[in-house]
């Protein structure tokens, strides 16, 4: 029983928290959601870990409250590397939350989640997470919860949580045990490795997940051009009727053709994009995760496999924009027949749902390439 018991690290008190979560527009409208949402957890903060965390003479900030002045972006990736602990409010899954805790899960430093009930994300659901709801009993049990989990942790340490899959796989490494190489994929002692790349296992399933999105584009392309060549029959057809000055039921009657044709397109095409924005969610935390990793090392320390990587995704996103432009001036011609029969109107609101999952998971792929850029610009040009 007591080998089965999830590893701790030594009890040191902590002095710092670091507080990760969503965060919100304060300067936008009153009833905005985006304002709505600095209020809600602003209140998280101040009515539920602040005093925790106080209670115990841990002080307490999150990244609108990091009073240095200094690049946003380093300074929170270094809260979240070197605190001696974050708590991590993950409703809703928010990717900017996901990245930060992959980061902070491959320290294995303490670390605890909470939740709002019902927006908890499915890829860390097998992490013990303390759950609170919006009214103010529920705030006052969440208080008293983080309490107990510092209070038990400082006593007997803090568990190593078990990350999402990739960040899993991440943290089995053990870093300083890989030899360093030299040019030809040898270590110090000039010994070729079976296994050349530390990174190559972590990797895997990034890659598998990319494999099936190239799939998705493929495929989705494929449909664009077949509705491409569908509309181009049609209004060939619709011209040679107009001309023939033929009656509008014979008209509506090529209509209703086309739309029903259209419509089995359409249904693939919503199906092909809902898979892919579908992957995206399940793929998004693990690539910022890894990219994070790969952040954090020096250029030296970086071999071919990340830089494999950070080209795959740099061409895949280049790939997804050109297929983007190919989606959005479809989304465009479908808006305009909206108005020529209501057959159409099933099809187009297909359509259009599939334009806007792949404008909204092409963004994210955008981020990644933007990432991936500068991690290869550091990488060919390393300073120092």
């Amino acid at each position: 029983m007591k080998a089965s018991q999830p590893p701790r690290r030594r009890p040191d008190r902590p002095r710092m928290c670091f507080v990760i979560g969503p965060i919100g527009d304060q300067y936008a409208a009153h009833g905005s959601p985006e304002r709505e949402a600095y209020e809600h957890h602003l209140g998280i903060f101040e009515q539920v870990i602040a005093p925790a965390c106080e209670k115990y003479e841990i002080a307490v900030v999150r990244a609108d409250g990091i009073a240095h002045a200094g690049d946003i972006n380093e300074q929170v990736c270094r809260h979240v590397i070197e605190s001696d602990l974050v708590i991590a409010d993950v409703s809703g899954g928010n990717p900017n939350v996901m990245y930060e805790l992959g980061l902070r899960h491959i320290t294995g430093r303490a670390t605890i989640h909470i939740g709002e009930a019902g927006q908890l994300p499915f890829d860390i659901a097998s992490i013990r997470t303390i759950r609170y709801q919006r009214a103010r009993s529920h705030l006052a049990g969440a208080r008293r919860e983080i309490e107990s989990a510092l209070e038990a942790g400082m006593r007997d340490g803090f568990e190593l949580l078990t990350p999402a899959r990739v960040v899993r796989a991440l943290q089995s490494v053990d870093w300083q045990s890989l030899p360093n190489r030299g040019e030809g994929g040898e270590d110090e002692e000039g010994t070729a490795d079976e296994n050349p790349s530390g990174l190559l296992d972590d990797f895997a399933a990034i890659e598998d997940g990319l494999e099936e999105m190239t799939a998705h584009m493929g495929a989705l392309t494929k449909v664009i051009e077949t509705i491409g060549t569908l509309s181009d029959q049609s209004n060939i057809e619709m011209l040679d009727l107009v001309q023939a000055n033929a009656p509008a039921r014979v008209r509506l009657a090529a209509v209703v053709r086309y739309a029903e044709s259209l419509s089995a397109l359409a249904g693939e095409m919503n199906t092909v994009a809902g898979a892919f924005a579908e992957r995206m969610v399940t793929m998004d935390s693990g690539v910022r995760a890894v990219l994070g990793l790969i952040e954090v090392m020096s250029p030296d320390e970086r071999d071919e496999t990340a830089g494999e990587l950070l080209g795959w995704l740099i061409e895949l996103n280049e790939s997804a924009q050109a297929g983007l432009t190919q989606i959005v001036s479809l989304g465009a011609s479908a808006s305009d027949l909206v108005q020529v029969s209501r057959h159409l109107r099933d099809p187009v609101r297909d359509i259009s749902t599939a334009v806007q999952r792949m404008i909204s998971a092409i963004a994210c792929m955008g981020e990644w390439a933007g990432k991936a850029r500068d991690l290869a610009q550091d990488t060919q040009h390393p300073t120092g």
